[in-house]
């Protein structure tokens, strides 16, 4: 994967006649290298243009102009989405959440990030990048904190709202190293279980028992992989720890290595978040240099760990752990079979430990504070603070650091949305909840979430927003899998059916029987909750269903369309049917 990603990065794309040394030098078969290629968004076998436009197209974009600004960018370029231009110079495309919802319409020129766009910045924006071809250019004014750092330099803004008492908060730094040092390993790692902390990508499963599995499991080599890869739409919360607080996540995988017996550490970053990357190097090497990483780490005898980042491509799908091993080892992003579990045997088959941004901060503070104090934070079941991404229909979109217990009602006063229609928990792969809900707790055992809030209005169509996430789903899906490869179409081809006024009350139940068929029969997190945005939709939302479906007591499927389905055959005849245009 990292000589493809060289090779396109040189030439533009990956041109299929290098197909065959890429694999001898790899290893491999051509067929590898080819399925790397078609799997990665961000990797490309056709040439592109010295300048890609990527324009986000998640729904909140959508809702916030993207389509407008799409239109202009074709009219000032004169192609259309998908295309190149005829001197080579732009690329045009659409692309997956980039972890910018809570400034959107919001795109990538190369690697540089584009926020706020509207039409009227077209034409300028353009203008400018035909001087130089060079995106960083239009960064005129840097966005706040780590965003000015000179080898950041992005128009971001991290929209930090509220500052907890975990992550966003002062610290001292590396407090929680060195306590670690003067425990034994097993003590670091029953102090981490004492303290209740779940894993903050979603799935809650306990840290410091998944670090213990790794300890414990046969193998010379140990691996602690940080899944900085947060691709579910409307999820950002990871993209400002990376900004502000990279020493803390370090950290905290430091901390995981000791625990492990681990020496070697992969940060996964996304590739929507290339624009860091020289950023985080530089911390690595700061710390290299300090003593904080390399051999016998703060003078500890025997403690050697260091860590390096891989790159990834543009894969939805790698956010899941064996698919981020798989790319890791430089392959398509393929889920794997479970078990074994990656504790067991992970990256190269060795016993590797994963968690994400948020959870290797919260453990740097848990080894600094201790675990009590973080216990005592949050719920009896659900215990610390949560970082959340809110966006969409609200007055104040950005990062939200809370104690886990919090209400809807509570989070919606805060960020100005007391009106909203209806709230998106979890991203596309959660659950919608409507008004009558908003008593409930964005906590383990309630409402749990990997960060991602989407704010409704009452002036938005919810299932426009439903056909935008199974969209997606079906774009990100890795194919592996008959349930979710197909299962997701047919879910979202029977959603059209009844959106356009064609469907009738026995959808509803297909829509509920195939859906829960395909969560149960997956093979991984993606094909088990992409069918969510329809269950809970019409769960909690059924009336809306209800409005659009009609009996229909002609015998006739209102699905059919006669005229259509005699197409083919009036061209081959010349003729229209006569009998069917008649009526």
């Amino acid at each position: 994967m990292d000589m493809v990603r060289e090779v396109q990065q040189e030439l533009g794309y990956v041109p299929p006649e290098y197909y065959e040394l890429i694999a001898k030098e790899a290893g491999t078969h051509r067929v590898e290298v080819e399925s790397v290629i078609s799997f990665y968004a961000f990797l490309s076998d056709r040439k592109q243009g010295k300048v890609v436009l990527r324009l986000c197209d998640d729904i909140i974009d959508r809702f916030k102009g993207a389509d407008d600004v799409a239109a202009a960018f074709e009219n000032e370029l004169g192609i259309s989405m998908g295309e190149t231009t005829e001197d080579g110079h732009f690329t045009l495309e659409w692309t997956a959440c980039i972890g910018m919802s809570d400034q959107a319409p919001a795109a990538l020129a190369n690697d540089t990030v584009l926020t706020n766009l509207t039409p009227e910045k077209v034409p300028g924006i353009i203008a400018a990048l035909r001087k130089k071809f060079d995106p960083q250019d239009l960064v005129s004014e840097c966005g706040d904190g780590g965003n000015a750092d000179p080898l950041v330099q992005a128009m971001v803004q991290n929209n930090i709202l509220e500052r907890g008492e975990v992550l966003l908060c002062d610290c001292t730094p590396e407090a929680g190293l060195k306590k670690t040092l003067e425990k034994t390993p097993q003590e670091v790692i029953a102090e981490i279980k004492e303290s209740g902390l779940q894993g903050r990508g979603g799935a809650g499963f306990l840290v410091g028992l998944k670090w213990d599995f790794t300890r414990g499991a046969a193998g010379e080599n140990k691996f602690i992989l940080c899944n900085a890869d947060e691709g579910e739409p409307g999820t950002f919360k990871d993209r400002v720890l990376l900004t502000e607080r990279p020493d803390l996540m370090i950290e905290g995988m430091t901390i995981a290595a000791y625990s492990t017996g681990a020496e070697t550490g992969i940060i996964y970053l996304r590739a929507e978040y290339a624009y860091l990357r020289a950023f985080l190097e530089e911390v690595l090497n700061r710390r290299r240099k300090a003593g904080l990483l390399g051999n016998s780490i703060s003078g500890k005898e025997g403690f050697n760990f260091d860590i390096r980042i891989q790159m990834g491509a543009g894969a939805y799908v790698c956010g899941e752990e064996s698919s981020l091993i798989s790319s890791c080892e430089g392959t398509r992003g393929d889920p794997a079979d479970r078990p074994p579990f990656p504790a067991i045997a992970g990256y190269k088959v060795s016993p590797t430990a994963v968690n994400n941004v948020e959870s290797y901060c919260c453990a740097a503070r848990i080894m600094d504070k201790g675990a009590v104090w973080f216990e005592n934070i949050g719920t009896e079941r659900s215990c610390g603070t949560k970082l959340l991404s809110v966006c969409g229909d609200c007055e104040r979109p950005g990062v939200y650091e809370v104690p886990f217990g919090i209400t809807v009602a509570e989070l919606l006063k805060k960020v100005g949305a007391e009106d909203a229609a209806a709230v998106q928990i979890a991203g596309p792969s959660g659950q919608m909840i409507d008004r009558g809900q908003y008593h409930r707790k964005i906590c383990f055992s309630d409402l749990p979430t990997g960060g991602s809030i989407m704010v409704f209005s009452a002036q938005r169509d919810l299932l426009e927003v439903v056909d935008a996430f199974m969209e997606f789903f079906i774009d990100e899906s890795c194919g592996y899998c008959v349930p979710c490869r197909v299962g997701n179409v047919l879910l979202r081809q029977r959603l059209e059916r009844i959106r356009e006024g064609k469907g009738v009350p026995e959808d509803l139940d297909y829509l509920e029987r195939l859906g829960k068929s395909t969560c149960r029969m997956s093979r991984c997190g993606l094909g088990q909750t992409s069918p969510n945005p329809i269950l809970s939709t019409l769960k909690n939302f059924r009336p809306i269903y209800n409005a659009l479906v009609r009996e229909d007591r002609s015998g006739l499927q209102k699905s059919f369309d006669v005229l259509k389905a005699v197409e083919d055959a009036s061209e081959l005849t010349g003729r229209r049917s006569v009998i069917f245009h008649a009526r």
